[in-house]
């Protein structure tokens, strides 16, 4: 019995002997497969041998890396070839005919082109997963649009809800990448879990646009089932009050949330310190203070207004009511919650060290994640080429005629 307990207590990474090959490019397959890394995936990354993966480029930001390439490419194999060489693309499809996935986001069509396409490779390798990630997806009159993430943003909506009531804004972070890449993580891992029942992987195809308007899904069924479009409020509530950020004594800004009425009764009677607003009928109901919300916002910034940040997350958490700090990202970097728990970790690189979060899944019982180095354009090359079975002089061709990188 001990033995059997020892053993349970450490897992095998759950992703653990699957191979997948990816033809990659910017944010959205690269943030999912670095998910299937992280999760013990070997990722062979199939870049350009004329500078790789465009985000390469982005800037120089993560210690003369790019951070876009550095948050979305740790634990990648880097095989830099020309596709447009056949034999680039032989190299490719030898590779894919013993992976286990295979996942692209090639510009629409280009894919197909050279038989990339996940219903080709399906066909040709029944075990595969294959994954599409598009734009707009492979049919409908958006097809061939060129989709980048601010452009979907506004395709999907997003856009319009976002902001101040002058401004619409786009998101902060890539969230139509990043929707994307999600859902391509997950597919493959559904994919997988049913070839474990059948035998048979299929194609997975995930664009863009769908994503994100899966991510919009209450403001339009707010909109689609009898409501209005939700109206820009910036860091306010449409339906909410008091919801938003008030500014502190110290130059620190505190965002509270009441929910329910009984919430507004202890933030009246405990931090506020005027109880009659919890009864007075335009404070009392929900409805009541966004009506009045002018009125509420003011009472509420009068009372916070005379404190320090500190001082008044303390005093709303006694009362129990939602709070938070609003932080810019050099805070996050120093977030007390993160440094409790022991989120963060280095990874290796071509400049050396650089700090990295340890992914959101944590797996009791088994490894921690497998947070591998971000690799050099073409690190993996040469021994790749050796594993298909490729010789010295083979590999010396393709090096001189511009092949391999």
């Amino acid at each position: 019995m001990g033995d059997m307990i020892h053993t349970m207590d450490r897992l095998p990474a759950p992703l653990e002997g699957i191979t997948v090959v990816a033809v990659e490019q910017a944010v959205a397959a690269p943030f999912a497969t670095r998910q299937l890394a992280d999760l013990g995936a070997r990722v062979i990354k199939v870049e350009r041998v004329d500078g790789g993966d465009f985000a390469r480029g982005y800037d120089t930001a993560a210690g003369g890396l790019a951070s876009h390439f550095v948050w979305c490419n740790r634990g990648k194999e880097s095989l830099a070839l020309d596709l447009k060489d056949p034999r680039g693309l032989d190299v490719v499809r030898r590779l894919i005919a013993d992976a286990d996935v295979f996942v692209q986001n090639l510009a629409h069509g280009a894919a197909a082109r050279l038989g990339l396409d996940a219903a080709a490779l399906c066909a040709a390798h029944p075990r595969l997963v294959a994954v599409d990630i598009s734009g707009y997806g492979a049919s409908g009159p958006y097809a061939d649009k060129r989709a980048y993430d601010m452009l979907v943003q506004c395709e999907a909506g997003l856009v319009s809800v976002t902001g101040t009531p002058e401004q619409p804004v786009k998101a902060g972070i890539p969230a139509a990448d990043i929707a994307a890449g999600m859902y391509a993580f997950s597919g493959v891992l559904a994919a997988l879990v049913r070839r474990g029942r059948t035998g048979r992987g299929g194609p997975v195809e995930v664009s863009m646009l769908e994503a994100l308007a899966e991510w919009m899904g209450h403001p339009l069924h707010h909109a689609m089932h009898g409501g209005t479009p939700p109206v820009r409020t910036g860091l306010a509530h449409a339906v909410i009050a008091p919801y938003d950020a008030y500014p502190t004594a110290d130059g620190g800004r505190v965002l509270l949330s009441v929910q329910n009425d009984r919430e507004w009764r202890r933030l009246a009677e405990l931090v506020l310190g005027r109880p009659e607003l919890a009864d007075e009928p335009a404070f009392a109901t929900n409805a009541a203070r966004v009506e009045h919300r002018d009125r509420t916002d003011e009472a509420v910034a009068r009372a916070l207004g005379v404190l320090d940040a500190d001082e008044a997350v303390a005093r709303l958490e006694a009362a129990g009511i939602a709070c938070a700090r609003l932080r810019d990202v050099r805070e996050l970097a120093e977030h007390p919650q993160l440094a409790a728990r022991d989120r963060w970790r280095e990874v290796g690189s071509p400049v050396g060290p650089l700090k990295a979060l340890l992914p959101p899944i944590t797996l009791p019982g088994g490894d921690e994640a497998r947070m591998g180095a971000v690799p050099a354009l073409g690190e993996h090359t040469e021994s790749l080429l050796r594993a298909v079975g490729m010789t010295d002089d083979e590999i010396a061709a393709l090096r001189r005629d511009g092949v391999i990188a």
